[in-house]
């Protein structure tokens, strides 16, 4: 299988159906879990999460759904940063910005100037251990992932053989 065909399966535990039937999953989830941290990836679901009042720490997105650009819609009061990240690349800024927002420890958005798509990895990388991240899987739901040293090592891993690509 090639990286990106690896890519395109989901990075954690995928939740099929409508966005309120995969907020409630999400919900019940953040309620067992307790995680550290919610992390999201994509227009679409970071507006969902937000819209159900699940504890929204980080989204990142670049203002489009399905490549259609929308409007940016962030809650006052969020911190704004903002990145370049062309189309199937991560950038070192990205990963900066990631990790400057992580930090912050209050609700921010991170709004990319191209895609956002393979920032999930350096997400999972950066966020604290015991975080949840999810993004959105087209068409058929949400991917909820569980920051744990296996996962984080996973994802570094695959990381250093895209770079060897």
């Amino acid at each position: 299988m090639s990286l990106r065909d690896e890519l395109k399966q989901p990075l954690g535990t995928l939740v099929r159906g409508s966005p309120q039937e995969t907020m409630k999953e999400l919900k019940r989830l953040i309620e067992k879990k307790k995680p550290k941290m919610l992390v999201s990836v994509g227009d679409y679901t970071s507006r969902n999460i937000l819209e159900a009042g699940l504890p929204l720490k980080l989204a990142v997105v670049d203002n489009k759904v399905m490549r259609k650009q929308i409007e940016p819609w962030f809650p006052a009061g969020w911190r704004i940063l903002q990145v370049e990240n062309p189309a199937g690349m991560i950038t070192a800024s990205a990963w900066n910005v990631i990790g400057e927002a992580i930090n912050l420890n209050k609700e921010a958005a991170v709004i990319v100037r191209g895609e956002e798509d393979m920032l999930t990895l350096p997400v999972i990388v950066l966020a604290p251990l015991s975080s949840l991240v999810v993004y959105g899987q087209p068409n058929e739901g949400i991917v909820i992932v569980e920051a744990t040293e296996e996962r984080k090592h996973w994802t570094s891993d695959f990381l250093e053989k895209m770079e060897r690509e």
